[in-house]
């Protein structure tokens, strides 16, 4: 026994060790210099978040930026009236007081993509490696999901981890004896490739199904068996997951739903200021930031405050763009996003509109299919070469995971995805029928295409086409001439079309269209002479309530305008308020 205690001693002392190195470092893209990385201490780093206990959720039905923009307000207002519970991270491992089960709790963490959710298990890991905190567990084996799906074939629980943490020999063996001391993290449900499925009738009869760490068997049949607890009963579960694929845990006996919130005010700012080193810059845009009515609710997302960052930073540096007018749409935001990585990097690409017109069919493609991760061979599948993106911005726009089993690409963001996706439609060496495209997107469930279109028409504005078009070449004129048509055509078209829910949301996306379009003209000419907007029983968030304004402002007279159960509260009133007094009659 003492010679076993000794061998498992030993083993944990190098597994610290190995996961401490792992964690200690934070790598976060660099802002406004050359050097494309830049390396902190993680605690130095690392951004407090806000964490609810929170019902499961519900599969969602529009874009994640826009539910979540959306639901931030509601549950940033239930916050402040003491209505919902924060949570700190170790009480993700604390079952609730009336659950039967004192050890081996399963537990769900679910974020919207960038909100910090793989950062957020970098520190559990690291807190656990330097013993601060977690001690009641003895070993902590982290998973990427994105990770496991190079693996094609069966395998055991041993192999697994032996796979990823080869120096543990021959102690497993002993480690399954005492499974409470056991914790299994699974990183990014919604990267998996494979499906996990909870109502497998081998569930039933879990002694012929992966009760033992050394039967062979799928990948997704070991992550299922630990959540349900029919292998090594006792051990404790995370499984972290975008909110669209939490709907695959339903059934799988989850005893602690969470959901990272993002940062509140005085989070946000500190990231700013952990961003730049000039503290002035920081504030000049976090500043900037809070009276831009559209960018600020953005930015409760460590990943869109990145985005904001690079964006902005430069037109409040000194001697840089005072000419230019500073971004006020999503659509300028993220063109000068992707400028100011050519500008750093872009020099060293040949043939950037071709390249550029390729990365957007794959992205495009990836929408299609929801996916955000792509291997050499997608690039290939798209005349893309491997080599070409070690080199500058395209390292930068579509990232690679060295800690993959092989190497994976990621956009930094689903929104950079979307953005590139959309500007590749201006880059065609011929005119597409771009209006198909765009109702074949427009039509599909789960309004994932949503951003994209508003991309779209915001790219067919001369303010977010020309800082592209002068390292791109000119956009393509009848492509914007259609895409312009076609919003046209689909804000008289929602204008008679509200009569249910569904309706008046489509109505107000088109009104979006619009706003990021920032053309007067075609304003003018479909809303110019409108006298009603209904809107009734439609939550509508602050940003709706300023594009809402901003088209009532280009109206002539409003005779109704019906917000009635639109919950806008104080925040949406404030916004809506100085251009009521065109409204003659209002509910």
């Amino acid at each position: 026994t003492t010679f076993l205690s000794v061998l498992i001693e030993d083993a944990q002392v190098k597994h610290k060790e190995v996961l401490l190195e792992q964690t200690e470092l934070l790598r976060v893209n660099s802002i406004l210099k050359k050097e494309k990385v830049k390396i902190f201490q993680l605690v130095d780093h690392y951004a407090e978040l806000s964490i609810i206990c929170t019902p499961r959720d519900v599969q969602l039905v529009e874009h994640e930026l826009l539910a979540r923009s959306r639901e931030h307000d509601v549950w940033r207002e239930k916050h402040l009236r003491k209505e919902m519970t924060k949570i700190q991270p170790d009480q993700l491992f604390q079952a609730n007081p009336a659950s039967e089960n004192k050890s081996g709790i399963s537990s769900a963490l679910s974020g919207v993509q960038g909100i910090g959710k793989t950062t957020m298990v970098q520190k559990i890991v690291y807190d656990w490696a330097t013993e601060k905190m977690y001690q009641q567990f003895q070993f902590v084996f982290s998973f990427k999901f994105r990770d496991l799906n190079s693996i094609n074939c069966k395998i055991n629980l041993r192999d697994l981890i032996l796979t990823f943490y080869p120096y543990f020999g021959n102690v497993l063996g002993e480690l399954w004896k005492s499974p409470e001391g056991l914790l299994f993290i699974f990183d990014g449900l919604d990267e998996f490739n494979d499906s996990l499925n909870f109502d497998n009738p081998k569930m039933i009869e879990p002694q012929t199904f992966c009760a033992d760490p050394e039967f062979q068997c799928e990948v997704s049949d070991i992550v299922c068996s630990l959540i349900q607890h029919s292998l090594l009963p006792g051990c404790s579960v995370l499984v972290t997951s975008r909110p669209t694929a939490l709907y695959l845990l339903e059934k799988a006996g989850i005893g602690v739903w969470a959901e990272i919130l993002g940062m509140v005010c005085d989070e946000r700012k500190e990231y700013f200021n952990k961003i730049f080193e000039d503290q002035a810059v920081a504030a000049a845009v976090f500043r900037h930031l809070q009276e831009n009515e559209i960018l600020y609710p953005m930015s409760y997302n460590p990943s869109y405050c990145w985005i904001l960052g690079l964006s902005l930073g430069p037109f409040f540096t000194q001697g840089d763009g005072t000419q230019q007018e500073i971004p006020k749409t999503i659509t300028q935001l993220y063109s000068h996003y992707i400028c100011n990585m050519l500008k750093s990097h872009g020099q060293q690409m040949e043939n950037l509109r071709d390249v550029f017109l390729k990365l957007g069919e794959m992205a495009f493609a990836g929408i299609s299919e929801k996916k955000g991760v792509f291997r050499n061979e997608d690039l290939i599948k798209y005349n893309l070469q491997p080599s070409q993106f070690l080199s500058g911005f395209l390292m930068d726009l579509l990232g690679r995971d060295e800690s993959a089993q092989s190497a994976v690409h990621t956009f930094p963001h689903l929104t950079i995805q979307e953005f590139v996706a959309a500007l590749a439609q201006f880059l065609t060496p011929e005119p597409k029928d771009i209006v198909k495209l765009l109702n074949e997107a427009q039509s599909k469930e789960g309004g994932r295409f949503e951003i994209f279109l508003r991309f779209v028409a915001g790219l067919s504005s001369p303010q977010s086409a020309q800082p592209l078009e002068e390292f791109l070449g000119p956009f393509l004129k009848q492509t914007t001439s259609r895409v312009t048509d076609w919003v046209k055509e689909k804000v008289n078209g929602q204008l008679v079309n509200t009569k249910n829910k569904i309706g008046k949301r489509n109505h107000m996306n088109t009104l979006h269209y619009l706003a990021e379009s920032q053309n007067k003209v075609l304003a003018q000419s479909t809303v110019g002479s409108v006298e009603t907007f209904k809107f009734c029983g439609l939550r509508l968030t602050p940003v709706d309530c300023v594009v809402l304004s901003h088209v009532i402002g280009l109206c002539n007279t409003i005779k109704h305008l019906n917000l009635e159960n639109c919950f806008i509260q104080y925040e949406g009133l404030q916004r809506l308020g100085h251009i009521l007094h065109k409204c003659r009659e209002l509910r």
